[in-house]
């Protein structure tokens, strides 16, 4: 796990986030995923940070740390399974299907998820459809 300072380059917000690598971060702002929780805007950046020296006590921090990130993944995993014993996997199809549902009164049948840019999002919202990103959790992650 690997704490990183963020800021938010539209509203100027820093925060703490947290990730479970260097390369899972660089995955995320790669793909798009990392945007800020006050604004919504994607252009989220790392801040020059100082290393933090290991000593006994952050020990017993990164072991409560685990134990809290481990807690929240159990979390989103019991999500996940509701998620698709209850909703429609459109996959890519995602920003068509939920058009489709709400421009459409006629196929409203069940719920649907999948993957969506965060453009296809920010798309969907200015037409008035209330679309939401999750965190997702692989299966064979450990």
């Amino acid at each position: 796990m690997i704490k990183y300072k963020l800021v938010c380059k539209n509203c100027d917000l820093k925060f703490d986030s947290w990730f479970a690598s260097s390369k899972e971060y660089e995955r995320l702002k790669k793909k798009n995923l990392l945007s800020c929780h006050k604004c919504n805007s994607f252009k989220v950046e790392k801040t020059i940070m100082a290393p933090q020296l290991i000593n006994s006590k952050l020990k017993t921090n990164e072991k409560i740390n685990l134990e809290k990130y481990n807690k929240v993944k159990k979390i989103i995993k019991g999500y996940q399974k509701f998620i698709k014993q209850n909703f429609k996997y459109v996959g890519d199809n995602f920003a068509y299907e939920a058009r489709s549902i709400h421009y459409n009164d006629k196929k409203k049948s069940k719920a649907i998820y999948g993957r969506a840019s965060n453009e296809d999002l920010k798309e969907l919202k200015d037409e008035g459809i209330d679309a939401q990103m999750i965190p997702w959790v692989d299966e064979n992650e450990n």
